[in-house]
């Protein structure tokens, strides 16, 4: 599905089937470099069991047009003109690594909109190492490989994959690929300059659930005790043998988490 928002052709993928009158709606937010293909599991089995399914491709990313926004305050913004234009009063909304700080920012500042939220590898502050930052500034794919090998779990890099058939390394490879020359450093810089994420968290009175690789090198779940903290009783989950690429290293357990998460609105 294709929307306008700020005079630029904005992409959204809906999942397997069309939106319908009277169902509720979940969002989801894709991370730095990525774009929607990252949700195509989620997409479909929501929109097949329920739900209404918006999966943007933020402005610069995958098929929507225009240049990346710099800042997450900025996505927060842009996200709620993309839900006007989509005529959506009230959505549950999904976000992973830098979608994961929209949403949080973009809970913050609309409440009534958003039924419940879901961060999947996040942390507040997010910040990101020089050499990646560098790499990824300088379109070079060592940033990709960078990612590849503190983004994923151990057993992930040799092969393992609960999916048969499919690597999990090179799928990911393929679309931060896509992403490197284009938005990858706009979307590291917007979560490594972040700063208002506690604040944030403070004023949020919308159920969380807040979701974490246990071998995260990206965002450790050490680094989220702070974000954990400032929220109001967030349901906290830790899925094992999980690196930063949840949605396609542990399928499976995000996908229970998920559908807990929709269940408890």
């Amino acid at each position: 599905m294709r929307f306008t928002v700020d005079g630029q052709e904005v992409y959204a993928a809906t999942g397997a089937d069309a939106h319908q009158p009277g169902k509720p709606w979940i969002t989801f937010i894709h991370g730095a470099g990525c774009d929607h293909t990252v949700w195509v599991l989620f997409a479909r089995f929501f929109s097949r069991n329920g739900f209404n399914v918006l999966a943007p491709d933020l402005p610069g990313h995958g098929k929507s047009a225009g240049g990346p926004l710099i800042t997450v305050e900025q996505m927060a913004q842009w996200l709620s003109r993309l839900l006007a234009a989509a005529n959506i009063d009230s959505t549950v909304l999904v976000g992973h690594s830098l979608g994961s700080l929209v949403a949080l920012e973009a809970a913050a500042r609309e409440p009534q909109r958003y039924t419940q939220v879901v961060l999947l590898g996040t942390a507040v502050p997010m910040p990101v190492g020089e050499a990646l930052l560098n790499a990824a500034r300088e379109r070079n794919h060592a940033a990709v490989d960078m990612i590849m090998q503190f983004g994923h779990a151990f057993g992930t890099q040799l092969g393992g994959n609960p999916v048969a058939g499919i690597s999990v390394l090179n799928n990911n490879m393929r679309v931060l690929e896509r992403g490197l020359p284009v938005n990858l450093y706009e979307d590291l810089n917007a979560c490594h300059s972040y700063r208002d994420g506690i604040d944030a968290a403070r004023t949020i009175k919308t159920p969380i659930m807040v979701v974490l690789g246990d071998q995260d090198r990206m965002t450790p779940p050490a680094s989220a005790q702070a974000l954990i903290a400032a929220l109001p009783a967030p349901d906290v989950r830790r899925i094992p043998d999980c690196g930063h690429m949840l949605m396609s290293e542990q399928p499976e357990a995000v996908h229970v988490a998920l559908v807990a998460a929709v269940s408890a609105r």
